[in-house]
């Protein structure tokens, strides 16, 4: 998916969300407890990413304080779950806009209004992979970020 419409309905984004992470757990026979939806809530509210302590604060303005352990131990679920992506280069949390079938995407990270948008590449990933097997390297994990202006902010300049 790419950049959000300046204008997008983001309340039937999060309500897409919402629905697909009860089937994904369904499926998956997890559970999707009421703190883990408060935080994908939270994560979902922008297509920015949020940082474990700003979630803190929205979960706080409606409900108690949830202890930060608490908060990680949710966005570890939802990121295994592949309903949420880390923004590394943030320490940062987004939600994911589509289902990856536990494929990387890269991250695509506006530097003037901090939106974020997923790249699906897998031949750009599938390159990858055979590139480091050539080297005798086995990868656990792919992290692609890349930082620069979104259309409309690229319009704005």
């Amino acid at each position: 998916m790419s950049f959000p419409e300046p204008h997008h309905n983001h309340a039937k984004c999060t309500a897409d969300l919402l629905s697909r992470a009860e089937r994904t757990c369904e499926r998956r026979g997890s559970r999707l407890t009421g703190q883990r939806r408060d935080v994908l809530n939270c994560v979902a509210q922008s297509h920015s990413a949020v940082g474990a302590y700003d979630i803190i604060e929205r979960m706080a303005g409606h409900g108690p304080r949830p202890a930060p352990i608490t908060v990680y131990r949710a966005l570890d679920f939802l990121e295994a779950h592949g309903l949420v992506h880390k923004i590394e280069s943030r320490n940062a949390f987004v939600a994911c806009t589509h289902a990856h079938e536990g494929q990387p995407a890269a991250m695509l990270i506006c530097e003037q209004c901090g939106l974020v948008a997923e790249l699906d590449s897998p031949e750009t990933f599938e390159t990858l992979i055979k590139a480091a097997s050539a080297q005798g390297f086995r990868p656990s994990r792919t992290v692609v970020e890349m930082s620069g202006l979104c259309a409309a902010c690229q319009g704005n300049a």
